[in-house]
């Protein structure tokens, strides 16, 4: 084991909470912290890890499912929280962040280039119906790690890093059909469709077939709806579009839909596709 390799693991991923760890088995970030720090406690030192270990906690946007631990994390842990200035007011207003941010606010604006602990990291618009929201684009040791989450509508930021990712972190929220033919009310449905909602499997899988390259090696879906989506169809409909391109996951790329509340296995990412049972 290489304990300067760099690793993944998703601690959350869905509307409930989501959270990220990237690093290496000695130091990393968060990405996100929408689940309790109690938990991120717990999944750290699973690994490993402590909170003294992370670097920084480096937050998408201000809705509830990814900033509940915000405060914790920055005001009493002392980890430094970063985002734009637009998210951190966000925040600030954000009726589910209790402990309001104070000494741990830091700041960058999207499209700057910024490190952190070994790690050069490029933010990037999306669109979503948040304050504002990003994506990162983070490199380390010559390979890239790319997320992008809630994303109402593709555009050439995202295409751009998709083409340059060897490891790629990507939304597929729901199944059309099972959003359209589903419980949810006609506004919230008008929601997750609009330009500034959330990105479905078909969309996802139309994305990856039209700006997939050779050195993406490693996809996995996140955000997915617990009522219009499911793992096992989100992960076929993205195949499917891939194999429209003869490639196969599994041989050619290594492609695993994110749980929405249990840990995923700790991912060590290195110049070589992940081997895993498929979506298992």
């Amino acid at each position: 084991m290489d304990e300067n390799g760099l690793i993944f693991r998703c601690f959350a991923s869905g509307s409930s909470g989501n959270c990220y760890y990237l690093g290496t088995h000695r130091r990393g970030i968060l990405i996100d912290a929408g689940i309790s720090a109690r938990s991120i406690q717990k999944y750290l030192h699973e690994m490993g890890l402590e909170f003294r270990n992370i670097m920084g906690v480096l937050i998408t946007h201000d809705h509830a499912d990814h900033i509940r631990a915000v405060g914790t994390l920055g005001e009493r842990v002392k980890l430094p929280i970063y985002s734009t200035p637009e998210i951190h007011a966000g925040i600030d207003r954000n009726y589910g962040v209790r402990e309001k941010l104070r000494t741990s606010r830091r700041f960058f604006n999207k499209g700057e280039q910024w490190d952190l602990y070994r790690m050069n990291i490029i933010t990037f618009g999306i669109e979503h119906d948040s304050t504002d929201c990003v994506g990162y684009s983070i490199d380390y040791r010559g390979q890239r790690f790319v997320l992008m989450t809630d994303c109402g509508s593709v555009n050439e930021e995202m295409k751009e890093y998709i083409r340059t990712a060897n490891h790629l972190v990507i939304e597929a929220n729901h199944d059309e059909h099972m959003l359209l033919n589903g419980p949810y009310p006609t506004y919230l449905k008008e929601r997750i469709l609009s330009p500034r909602g959330h990105q479905s499997n078909d969309t996802c899988g139309e994305l990856l077939k039209q700006n997939w390259h050779p050195g993406l090696r490693n996809v996995w879906l996140c955000h997915l709806s617990q009522e219009n989506n499911d793992p096992e169809v989100a992960y076929n409909t993205v195949a499917s579009y891939l194999e429209q391109i003869e490639i196969e996951p599994g041989s050619d790329i290594f492609l695993k839909a994110l749980d929405r509340t249990t840990p995923s296995p700790v991912y060590e990412l290195d110049d070589h596709m992940i081997v895993e049972t498929l979506n298992g």
